[in-house]
């Protein structure tokens, strides 16, 4: 293989090729080049479009078990066959996600239900026009507890034992949560409540869906001389159905000596499109350096670009003493793990020198073993500076699936978190795959302990722990798809707050 070959290494899975009668002969006449169809590979052999220049991956070749290929046609259809529901779903996941935003700021700019009620009735008011989205699913986000108050800022040296620190994870994660909302209501909350000094705002480019469809702000604990700058990737948006397909994507991109990346999440940050995979070389090899994207006669500014950008700009040239925390949930989880990834790959290593730790919480598999390898050393060496969140039994840290076919993987320490919040330092989450049969009853099981708990949590801890209506309504989801109610910010926040 020649190098322009092995830069273009790549997998896609492409769910437009196909039909749904191509799902029905192969769900039907097990017809495995209807299964064919739906993917896209720069090698010519399908089966060894998997293979990895590292030893310890999975190697597909013309000797493999007939198995072993079966197996991976039928993950990878069960993906396209769930991006297809998921997309069927778009438009009613998007009227559904306005209506339910509409309500909770009725609600929120009314003073809750009661005070609704009263101003129709007596003032004839209650239902202003209301420009910007306000997407508060969990608990709201609130002052912090007086015992973590952020007039008591985490220290300069928070996680220099190379332990997570439970001030500065207390803060990543409602960080992470508050990347769900506006940006007035972000530089609000962190300016007004927790004290702090807000930064910037971006809603970054994705070429492949043409939208604005990522967004990330950035932080710091005071505006002069600050210790840190936090930077929280915005997660999957509950009503966006690209965002729930991105998690449920099996493509792959092959970085030479770095390993396979999944291609998802590198258009998130603006680092491709699969529409023309060489985009992915141009990007993440800078061979040869991308041209800037233009659409509508403006050049549209990526999240990966708009971040490294601000952070140089502060860090090497304003404030050299600080340090920077990068934090995401869920999608923004996978995002804050690929950001200095793409920094290690693009040798910016005076700014990497300059991390100070990785925090995300309900992260899906970003890479293979290679890419652990790769990261490993720059990451937890000689101290850990990457945790990785996991509350019981949430499905996304679970995909994409890892097995013996297929190659996604995690790495670093995972601080696992059981439905009691009891915290477990272990490598591997319970259930890898989520799909096992003896985790099913005690899935359910916890699901109406969830729902139960949703009610008392207020008499157990007190108000700060209220939750939303709406997120008890995720919690009577969760009675029949249990992986998705444990994925909600709300348990994270309880997690690293209450979790012993």
């Amino acid at each position: 293989m020649n190098n322009n070959e092995e830069r273009c290494r790549y997998e896609i899975v492409r769910p437009e090729r196909g039909s749904i009668a191509d799902v029905l002969r192969w769900m039907l006449l097990s017809d495995n080049h209807a299964a064919d169809a739906f993917l896209e590979s720069s090698t010519e052999y399908w089966s060894s479009s998997s293979s990895s220049s590292s030893s310890s991956d999975v190697v597909y070749d013309d000797d493999d078990d007939d198995d072993d290929d079966d197996d991976k046609r039928w993950v990878l259809m069960m993906s396209v066959i769930i991006r297809k529901l998921i997309g069927a779903m778009a438009k009613p996941m998007e009227w559904s996600g306005w209506v339910v935003e509409y309500f909770l700021n009725l609600l929120s700019l009314n003073g809750q239900l009661l005070g609704l009620l009263y101003n129709l009735i007596f003032s004839g008011k209650g239902f202003p026009h209301i420009q910007e989205r306000h997407r508060s699913f969990g608990p709201k986000n609130r002052p912090l507890p007086q015992q973590h108050h952020h007039h008591q800022h985490p220290p300069a040296d928070a996680n220099a034992d190379g332990h997570a620190d439970g001030r500065l994870l207390d803060l990543c994660i409602l960080a992470s949560k508050l990347a769900y909302e506006n940006p007035s209501f972000i530089a609000n909350v962190v300016t007004h409540h927790w004290n702090m000094h807000f930064l910037d705002f971006f809603n970054s480019w994705n070429e492949f869906q043409k939208d604005w469809s990522t967004q990330v702000f950035l932080m710091c604990d005071t505006p002069i001389d600050p210790n840190f700058i936090l930077v929280s990737f915005r997660g999957t948006d509950p009503f966006d159905a690209h965002d729930w397909t991105t998690d449920f994507d099996y493509s792959w991109y092959h970085i030479p000596n770095v390993g396979k990346l999944h291609m998802g999440f590198l258009e998130a940050l603006g680092l491709g499109n699969r529409a023309d995979p060489s985009t992915f070389s141009k990007h993440l090899l800078l061979i040869p350096p991308p041209p800037p994207i233009i659409h509508h006669n403006h050049e549209m500014i990526t999240a990966y670009h708009s971040v490294r950008h601000r952070l140089k700009t502060l860090l090497l040239h304003q404030h050299k003493k600080a340090k920077f925390i990068v934090t995401g949930h869920s999608l923004g989880g996978a995002l804050a793990l690929l950001f200095p990834t793409i920094l290690l790959v693009h040798h910016e290593y005076e700014l990497m020198q300059r991390l100070q730790v990785v925090y995300t919480f309900g992260q899906p598999r970003v890479g293979d073993s290679e890419l652990g390898r790769f990261m490993e050393p720059h990451l937890n060496y000689p101290i850990p500076r990457y945790f990785r969140l996991v509350y019981c039994n949430d499905l996304v840290p679970r995909i994409p699936y890892d097995n013996t076919t297929f190659f996604f993987k995690h790495f670093g320490k995972c601080l696992y978190f059981n439905s009691r919040y009891a915290l477990h330092n272990v490598d591997e989450e319970p259930n890898r795959n989520y799909f096992g049969f003896r985790y099913l009853i005690p899935e359910y099981i916890n699901a109406w302990w969830e729902l139960l708990r949703a009610f008392a949590i207020t008499y157990m801890y007190g108000e700060d722990y209220k939750e939303t209506w709406c997120s008890i309504f995720l919690r009577l989801i969760g009675l029949a798809f249990p992986g998705v109610s444990a994925h909600s910010p709300t348990d994270y926040v309880n997690s690293v707050r209450l979790g012993s």
